[in-house]
């Protein structure tokens, strides 16, 4: 039993490694590689090299997968131009694993002092990331060198040869069982190296090695399916396409395994070697085969998923489509009210953020993110629905509505970005550590919430209705709502003068969340200053003259 603990903790070490390969460079460079995979996908070979090159930083297919889908689901990229990306991605994944394969043992101990000094010793965020991404390498390359030395105990076993006979007279016995240890595995590049590990040691075949690689790739496209079934058609699109390549591309080369190894083993006479390059060729055979195929295979995911009704989905736009977007007063309206809808969405956070403090609910802390996701997909929709009305038909009146618009939809996101991002991390830690407010305290939060709400339906007839009246109503509760927090802290600074037990254990919670509703409050106060400004009801500057 201990060879079976080496060997899967061998195992886990590759995978962790791969983990921190991902996500440092992804804190590092994931903005500039989400955008470099948008703009790259208007062309089916600039989308497939993108999805190489990305997958190649990330060493991961499935996370592109999971990028390219989400662009999908908010049409930023076609369908399309998507699958284009996940064959390049595959490819590139298999290009990592040639890389693996060179056996330079000091390489592993030198990546991990190098990236835990840039880690540890810098203090420039990316440099940091870099340094976690190359301690992840060095952990990689650590944990497939201790698979190659857990597995030399297996080769005796004496089931393996009865068991490795049947997969191989049975080659699809092969890729079942590739596939499953990939999904299981969450990682094709690790159960692909995995192989090519026990085939280094004789203990695993040429042609099941090779049934393996193909089982590999097989899971590697279910892995998206399954991290995507709760996501919107759009999304599911991307990961079914790929999975329609990877199975016709399966089927096709099973029964070719025969015929092709030999020809391999001209080329390099190493099982390993041989291994590798039939990975190569498979994902490389693929990419050539279905790129010209990358539009009929979208349409008939298009047939298969079809677009749902938007009330299913609370994140999609529901009224952005009314009306073309060539007439600006039927855009405008559309747009004003889809903004409604995430006023609505803000409003339901608000009260369920409240209610997360008082039931110490975890299950209520996904729900607000869920709905701040939402939002984000609104103001995102919304946005580039505006980019696409035309400019040359509209009267200044139109282009000043569209900046009002802009400034309420962004006041709207950074709301929800407060709540989940601020005051949810507040919440868990209040659950986490147990910790209760004092009565006192507990209906000063209360009192700020019920204004704040007041606020936010105050705003969002400020908004509808441009009224001058209302709009220095909301722009007076800017004032009210700081003295409401400054005299809440200031209860809260005397309960704590007191030796009062609960306010003592909560009160950097406590004037935190007191900051984080201010700042909500001074975003909702913002949407009236445009009304203000234009009827001259601003002064420019609150200081007085010198």
């Amino acid at each position: 039993m201990i060879f079976l603990l080496n060997l899967f903790g061998a195992a886990a070490l590759l995978l962790w490694g791969l983990r921190m390969v991902r996500t440092g460079v992804l804190r590092a460079y994931g903005a500039r590689l989400r955008q470099s995979l948008s703009r790259a996908t208007g062309n089916r070979f600039t989308a497939f090299l993108s999805g190489l090159g990305i997958t190649c930083l990330l060493q991961s297919s499935s996370a592109t997968a999971l990028l390219s889908a989400s662009f999908a689901s908010r049409k930023l990229v076609t369908t399309a131009g998507a699958l284009a990306v996940m064959l390049g991605a595959d490819l590139g994944t298999s290009l990592v694993a040639q890389a693996y394969s060179f056996k330079v043992g000091w390489i592993s101990p030198l990546m991990i002092v190098i990236g835990w000094v840039m880690f540890s010793k810098f203090e420039d965020s990316k440099v940091r990331d870099l340094g976690r991404a190359i301690v992840g390498l060095g952990i990689a390359l650590l944990g497939l060198h201790l698979i190659t030395e857990a597995a030399e105990p297996v080769r005796n076993a004496p089931l393996l040869p009865q068991i490795l006979k049947l997969m191989s007279d049975a080659p699809v016995f092969g890729v079942l069982v590739g596939a499953a240890l990939t999904v299981l595995s969450t990682s094709s590049l690790a159960v692909v190296l995995l192989v090519i590990s026990f085939m280094a040691k004789s203990m695993v075949p040429v042609d099941l090695g090779f049934a393996l690689i193909l089982g590999a790739n097989l899971g590697s496209a279910v892995m998206p399916i399954l991290a995507t079934s709760g996501e919107p058609p759009e999304a599911r699109r991307v990961p079914l396409g790929n999975l329609i390549f990877r199975v016709i591309g399966v089927c096709l080369a099973v029964p070719l395994i025969g015929i092709v190894q030999p020809y391999l083993a001209t080329l390099e006479a190493a099982p390993v070697r041989q291994a590798l390059n039939y990975h190569v060729a498979f994902n490389l055979a693929l990419a050539l085969l279905f790129i010209g195929f990358t539009g009929p295979v979208a349409r008939l995911t298009a047939r298969l998923l079809p677009d749902q009704s938007g009330a299913d989905d609370p994140g999609k736009p529901r009224y952005l489509s009314q009306g073309p977007v060539d007439q600006p007063t039927i855009a405008l309206a559309n747009a004003g009210r889809e903004a409604l809808r995430m006023g609505d969405l803000v409003g339901q956070m608000l009260r369920q953020s409240l209610e997360v403090f008082r039931s110490d609910d975890r299950r209520l802390i996904k729900q607000v993110s869920d709905l701040d996701t939402q939002i984000d997909r609104l103001n995102e929709a919304i946005k580039l629905y505006l980019t696409g009305v035309s400019r040359e038909l509209m009267d200044p009146a139109d282009q000043k509505r569209v900046l009002d618009l802009i400034t309420f939809i962004t006041n709207l996101e950074h709301i929800g970005d407060i709540v989940d991002k601020n005051l949810m991390d507040l919440a868990a830690k209040k659950v986490k550590y147990q910790l209760k407010f004092s009565p006192e305290g507990t209906l000063e939060l209360d009192k700020l919430h019920e204004r704040l709400t007041h606020n936010l339906e105050l705003a969002m007839n400020v908004f509808m209705s441009g009224d001058i009246k209302l709009a220095r109503q909301l722009f007076e509760e800017k004032r009210l709502f700081r003295e409401m927090e400054k005299s809440a802290a200031e209860n809260h600074l005397s309960r704590l003068r007191s030796g009062r037990i609960e306010s003592i254990q909560t009160s950097s919670l406590h004037l935190d969340i007191l900051r984080d509703l201010k700042r909500i409050n001074s975003h909702l106060a913002m949407v009236g200053q445009p009304i203000l400004e234009a009827a001259g009801e601003l002064s420019p500057t609150r200081l007085k003259e010198s």
